[in-house]
């Protein structure tokens, strides 16, 4: 196991060059600050735009675009848009973005628990700093 961690985190973090590798850019779509949030509430259910961006909340419409074009492009989104007026567009998780979420909501989960911990390790860290 810890072979294949270590391999995880060459292909991940010491790529050569300037290029990102694509594990990367994928990782960073997932955990974005307005990816992991879109990811989490479409879980609960489909959603259309701006019930989304109610749920979400502090979004920008341009950035809830572009990382619903994002989520979309890497798979991880459905655009279902209705031929309707007025238009009708809802917004679900694939299985593939439905098996991210569900990691996305786990690491979520573990720092909600786990913040006082956090919040005191921050603490004694600034305290030492000063």
């Amino acid at each position: 196991m810890a072979a294949m961690e270590t391999a995880l985190g060459e292909r991940l973090w010491l790529a050569g060059g300037d290029a990102m590798c694509p594990q990367r850019g994928a990782l960073e779509h997932l955990t974005s600050r307005w990816g992991t949030l879109v990811l989490i509430a479409l879980l609960d259910r489909p959603y259309r735009f701006s019930e989304l961006r109610r749920e979400i909340g502090r979004v920008s419409e341009k950035m809830l675009t572009q990382t619903l074009q994002t989520l979309e492009r890497d798979g991880m989104v459905h655009r279902d848009a209705k031929p309707v007026i007025p238009p009708r567009v809802d917004y679900s998780l694939t299985d593939l973005g439905r098996e991210a979420a569900e990691q996305v909501r786990g690491l979520a989960l573990w720092t909600d628990l786990r913040m006082a911990a956090i919040e005191k390790a921050r603490e004694e860290y600034d305290a030492a700093k000063a």
